[in-house]
């Protein structure tokens, strides 16, 4: 079984995206007074012990590596090592008046996947304030041609308008992020293996947001 993963290094950082538009988007809040004011993360794809997190000084960015959010699929390899989560937990601070959407987001990893074998990136966003309204994007790759040799890949979200969902009116939301890799074949000899190494998931050129004022 081959496997392999890459710590991407950390994003730069960025203010946040602000639109005007008929929608009813309009300029955001100062970028100083957006603030992480806390972060933590569950799921077997990142263990106690295995993820390292490391937050701005200003406290508007937050930069996670992964060391064990890692997929396997092959002869000998146990079925729980097909699919693995990893759900990420950001407290934010905002200021009254304002709600926001997440509409892009990006993510590194590796893979390695023999013919055969598919490997999806899912990633499901929502808050915990409205934990029903959800939305979810999502990846895959086809083993094969290069990704037999194994290649870094980049999931790049880009999320409809019609599926925006809104943080809480108000001063602090909970927003989750629930990130799955789940590993399938059509070929009982083949291998493969996905990983996700880094993701940086706030407030970054990495995350664009898009703000708008509370309705009354």
């Amino acid at each position: 079984m081959r496997s392999a993963a890459f710590l991407l290094p950390a994003l730069v950082a960025a203010s946040p995206i602000a639109q005007v538009s008929s929608d009813g988007w309009a300029d955001g809040p100062d970028p100083k007074q957006i603030q992480i004011v806390s972060v933590s993360f569950s799921g077997n794809g990142c263990p106690q012990g295995s993820v390292s997190t490391s937050i701005s000084p200003d406290k508007t960015v937050i930069t996670f590596g992964f060391d064990r959010f890692q997929t396997y699929i092959g002869p000998g390899v146990s079925p729980a090592e097909k699919t693995k989560n990893c759900q990420l937990h950001l407290n934010l601070k905002y200021p009254g008046g304002f709600q926001f959407s997440v509409v892009e987001s990006t993510y590194h990893g590796y893979a390695q996947l023999d013919k055969g074998v598919t490997g999806t990136f899912y990633s499901t966003y929502y808050f915990s304030q409205d934990a029903p309204a959800t939305t979810t994007t999502q990846t895959s790759i086809s083993g094969g041609g290069i990704w037999a040799q194994g290649q870094v890949y980049t999931k790049a979200d880009k999320i409809p308008t019609a599926s925006y969902i809104y943080s809480p009116c108000g001063a602090s939301g909970i927003l989750n992020v629930n990130n799955r890799i789940a590993l399938t074949s059509t070929n009982s000899t083949a291998t493969g293996t996905v990983s996700d190494d880094d993701a940086t998931v706030a407030f970054t050129q990495q995350v664009n947001l898009n703000w708008r004022t509370c309705k009354k």
